[in-house]
């Protein structure tokens, strides 16, 4: 275990196996409906791309000294006051802790409302019982060797995802994401971290389709 987070390299694993690719010396690259689960560092700065364009990614993230800290959207949601993020917001724990920092956003149109897609899900919103991948899966494929187990995977950051509230009802419409081929957000670690993340495996949320997402993680600077 402390191996795995101690090790910048080892800490990788992608698509549920310990990988020797290395996000800080170029992109890596996530199959459709696979995920990572790899450290970010205080101050290194997470690139999350949309490759091919209309794809979503889930993303979380745990305080690797202490993981019963984890991303909380509604933390951040409370704090920004609103439920659209853009660059300049941050992204809280569920103790209020900064976690991350939006620092550039090519694309817009992200949901920090709807939790992370799931055999469940697809067997209740749209009558699938076949085995099949999913974020959910994903997550905890690839978080297992951080200490993550399946009960802490808390609602994810869905980037690039279009998420449409009726301003009458409250009822949300899941749209065509926006993001553009190339399209990218990066977010800057506010403390080391232990992030999971997955090329969304819901069809609708990604216009019917299922493409790669890629990442990389950058220097801090200063």
């Amino acid at each position: 275990m402390r191996d795995v987070l101690t090790n910048e390299r080892a800490g990788l694993i992608l698509d549920g196996q310990a990988s020797d690719a290395d996000p800080r010396a170029g992109v890596v690259r996530l199959s459709p409906r696979t995920g990572a689960g790899f450290v970010v560092r205080r101050g290194e700065v997470l690139r999350v791309i949309d490759p091919e364009g209309e794809q979503v990614a889930d993303l979380v993230a745990f305080d690797h000294a202490d993981p019963k800290r984890w991303l909380s959207s509604g933390r951040t949601i409370d704090y920004a006051n609103r439920i659209f993020l853009r660059a300049g917001d941050t992204l809280y724990s569920n103790r209020s802790d900064p976690m991350l920092r939006i620092e550039s956003d090519t694309s817009g149109g992200h949901d920090f409302l709807l939790t992370p897609c799931s055999p469940e899900m697809f067997a209740k919103l749209y009558g699938i019982t076949s085995p099949r991948p999913s974020c959910f899966g994903n997550l905890v494929r690839n978080l297992s060797a951080f200490g993550i187990d399946a009960d802490r995977i808390p609602t994810t950051l869905n980037v690039f995802m279009s998420v449409i509230p009726d301003q009458e009802t409250g009822e949300l419409t899941i749209g065509t994401p926006t993001s553009k081929a190339g399209a990218s957000v990066e977010f800057r670690a506010e403390r080391d971290l232990i992030v999971g993340l997955t090329a969304c495996s819901a069809e609708k949320s990604n216009n019917g389709t299922f493409k790669p997402i890629d990442f990389e993680v950058l220097p801090a600077q200063g």
